[in-house]
């Protein structure tokens, strides 16, 4: 008796292509996105979290992206129960994460993390820490408890940065990614809301670019040839979400390629609705603009798989299944080459699983009520 098999779901046939970051060969298009869950006390991912990321990771995503970690400079976070990426216990615990996440076939790389002018005052880990950023204002305008920075802290969180890149390829990791997005510290000078700098850190959009630069040349600096840095980055702000880096595809471009020029493998484009055109006049959403006018590979995220943005979501609003045929499309049309999935896998460890082997059917609609109870 002949056994046939049955072709692959285009699904797979897509999503099952590996994909060169550098010199890291992610084995699909598939990445879990970045997601803060506070599972870290005293900042060291424990065996929890080991499992929690080596179960993704066994159910077939490709690239894992870590939760933000804190690099080590004391206005960086506050929170004590966020995960940090200095320290010797903390260290250690994220180099069980590796180990495990490479056992099930998956590749990691840690997110690092500085939160600028968002810390609150008096907070932990280092409560007397200061808030820092670009000019000492925060998203909305306001300017709290913080300061601008100094030319030694430019220094310092730079180093920080370096630092933790250094130590994550010597502990396993697969690449890094900075996070420049969302309203944090780099993110506060790429934006001209908050970065209001006379000095060569301010000013036009090429200028606001030069601390992000700066710190992703210092990290290329003190990692491998091979070891891919990717950049995560936003036009939307917390609590502000119509905020723009840039207005035209002209204007982008001069953001992205001083980044790109800097040693930036891969850009990971945050977006709420991966669907939605970024610019009028073309299909093509964040990722794809960002592929077009940099030339590096792109990471499109945003409601993978969900009919609702995630800040629904965490709002505790619930969002059904949504068809992946559009995001199928544009990536079968190479307009971007791995899509972050976030809420979807945070909810079910086996999404991967089930996309890849056709099982569609045994998706679940997002439910943030059911959160506290997975891992």
């Amino acid at each position: 008796m002949t056994v046939t098999t049955p072709p692959a779901s285009r699904a797979a046939q897509i999503l099952a292509r590996p994909i060169a970051l550098n010199g890291l060969t992610v084995p699909n298009r598939i990445a879990m996105a970045p997601m803060t869950r506070a599972f870290a006390p005293d900042g060291i991912p424990g065996e929890d979290v080991v499992s929690y990321y080596a179960r993704r990771a066994a159910a077939g995503v490709g690239l894992i992206i870590t939760e933000g970690t804190y690099v080590g400079h004391e206005s960086a976070g506050q929170s004590d129960r966020i995960p940090r990426f200095h320290g010797a216990e903390q260290l250690a615990g994220w180099a069980r994460v590796t180990e495990a996440v490479h056992a099930a076939g998956g590749t990691i790389v840690p997110q690092l993390w500085h939160i600028g002018m968002v810390r609150e005052q008096g907070q932990p880990p280092f409560p007397d820490a200061p808030a820092i950023g670009p000019s000492g204002l925060r998203v909305d305008g306001t300017e709290g408890t913080g300061r601008a920075m100094t030319r030694a802290d430019l220094d310092a969180v730079i180093g920080a940065f370096a630092d933790a890149a250094a130590a994550a390829e010597r502990i396993g990791f697969d690449g890094v990614e900075l996070h420049g997005a969302h309203g944090y510290l780099l993110d506060q000078f790429l934006w001209a809301g908050t970065n209001r700098r006379t000095d060569a850190y301010g000013g036009d959009p090429v200028a606001r670019t030069r601390f992000a630069a700066e710190i992703v040349a210092a990290v290329r600096e003190r990692v491998s040839a091979g070891f891919p840095v990717v950049l995560r980055y936003s036009q939307w702000k917390q609590g502000a979400y119509d905020a723009r880096l840039a207005e035209t595809p002209g204007e982008l471009e001069a953001v992205l390629t001083p980044l790109a020029a800097a040693g930036v493998d891969a850009f990971h484009a945050s977006t709420r609705r991966y669907w939605v055109p970024e610019f009028e006049g073309s299909d093509l959403n964040l990722a794809g603009w960002t592929k077009k006018l940099t030339g590096r590979p792109a990471i499109t995220v945003g409601s993978v798989g969900l009919d609702g943005d995630f800040v629904q979501g965490f709002r505790g609003e619930g969002a059904p299944v949504q068809s992946i045929d559009r995001l199928l499309d544009s990536l079968e049309a190479e307009e971007f080459d791995l899509v972050a999935v976030g809420r979807a896998l945070l909810q079910d460890p086996q999404w991967a699983a089930k996309v890849l082997g056709n099982r569609f059917d045994e998706l679940k609609p997002f439910d943030p009520a059911a959160l506290k109870s997975l891992s």
